[in-house]
């Protein structure tokens, strides 16, 4: 068996669309109307569609669930974070720097999935070297360990 793709449901596809193309930049690898498939794994379907997949009512199909996530790397986070702020987006989770030194911000999407932007860690790991730490201190602190950091070199 092998997983192909994540779905989730929209109210509006042309809206969630044009938030995923020109909002967070993603490419179109099928568009079937009310399904829409993007490069990367992931869907929309129009939640009418979905609805009658299911079998279920309007009442039946929740949002704002608060219990996924799209994630997404973004390297130049504090670009993309004036996008953000400037662009009206609910957020959920202010932009945080964790213990392992990788930046992130979450916010929902028009119809309340959680969408999380982080640095890639590749990014992370090239920060700290730039900022004197040695491949081994990297690689703890980022817990991706010091042969992915010599990788990196």
């Amino acid at each position: 068996m092998k997983f192909n793709s994540a779905l989730i449901v929209v109210e509006d596809v042309k809206r969630s669309k044009k938030f995923y193309t020109e909002f967070l930049g993603q490419k179109i690898e099928n568009d079937f109307g009310e399904n829409v498939a993007f490069e990367g794994g992931f869907c929309i379907q129009e939640k009418k569609l979905w609805r009658e997949f299911v079998h279920k009512s309007d009442s039946e199909i929740l949002f704002r669930g608060n219990d996924a996530e799209l994630y997404f790397t973004e390297d130049l986070i504090d670009d993309f974070l004036e996008r953000l702020n400037s662009s009206g987006a609910e957020i959920v989770c202010p932009l945080t720097e964790y213990n392992w030194g990788q930046r992130a911000v979450r916010f929902y999407d028009p119809d309340g999935h959680i969408i999380e932007v982080g640095e890639s860690i590749e990014f992370v790991c090239r920060r700290m070297l730039s900022k004197g730490m040695s491949v081994d201190e990297v690689g703890e602190k980022s817990q991706m360990g010091s042969e992915y950091v010599r990788g990196l070199i």
